[in-house]
């Protein structure tokens, strides 16, 4: 396969995003991997002339990355590709969560939209949730700022940034959002067993695909977990319905 003349990759951003951005293995493998160890990468965007210098460290940007993403107003839930233009040179492109190109001509707050990220749910993978493909999410979630029963998808991301999309639904009978048609394939793509645990956190804005994020190491995630483990009955009250 040819390598193309100008490589790039996308990240999407997930909590914690600010304190570095990790490039993934295999364009770091073909692409990265041997350049400068101490040579910075050169950021620029259509947003303005500047140019902004990010230390890597091994596969994650760190120094001046918190700086990028807060000239550029990056939030949660936007989708950053990074195009190599050659000697450590990116180009950056930001797109929304409606994956429209982020437009820097109106930065006005009050148009900015309101994301939800507060909110995390316990899932489990059963032997019944992955021959249905359904993974019903906890009553609770209808409480959840990003959702509504309007959504008809949602987009299911990993630790490393990979994304799967999924049908959404709401089950009148059972009174809960439920994931279905993706959530079979999210479970096998990612190597699940049955019995294996996700903490998901629910990124939106209520009015567009939501994402549902695997949980990162933070203490709500944590907490979720000792919670379960600590139940004598084993159940859980979150996730699916057998």
């Amino acid at each position: 396969m040819e390598t193309p003349r100008e490589p790039h990759f996308f990240k999407p951003l997930l909590p914690g995003f600010q304190s570095g951005v990790a490039i993934p293995l295999d364009f770091y493998s073909k692409h990265i991997q041997g350049a400068e160890i101490n040579k910075p990468w050169k950021l620029r965007a259509d947003a303005s002339d500047q140019i902004w210098e990010v230390i890597r460290e091994g596969r994650t940007l760190t120094k001046g990355w918190k700086e990028f993403t807060e000239a550029h107003d990056l939030r949660i839930g936007d989708i950053v590709i990074f195009k190599h233009e050659g000697d450590m040179v990116f180009h950056v492109t930001p797109f929304g969560p409606s994956c429209c190109e982020i437009q820097y001509t109106h930065p006005h707050a009050d148009d900015a939209p309101t994301f939800s990220y507060d909110y995390c749910f316990l899932a489990e993978v059963t032997p019944t949730n992955q021959k249905d493909d359904k993974m019903f999410l906890p009553v609770e979630a209808m409480r959840c700022g990003a959702l509504n029963q309007q959504c008809k998808e949602v987009k299911l991301v990993n630790k490393e940034g990979k994304s799967w999309t999924a049908r959404f639904g709401f089950s009148e009978s059972d009174g809960a959002y439920y994931i279905s048609r993706g959530w079979r394939k999210f479970c096998r793509d990612n190597r699940c067993t049955n019995g294996d645990l996700f903490v998901f956190n629910v990124v939106g804005d209520g009015t567009t695909t939501p994402l549902l994020c695997v949980c990162p190491e933070r203490k709500e995630c944590t907490e979720l977990l000792i919670k379960h483990f600590s139940r004598i009955d084993g159940s859980i009250a979150s996730t699916s319905r057998n």
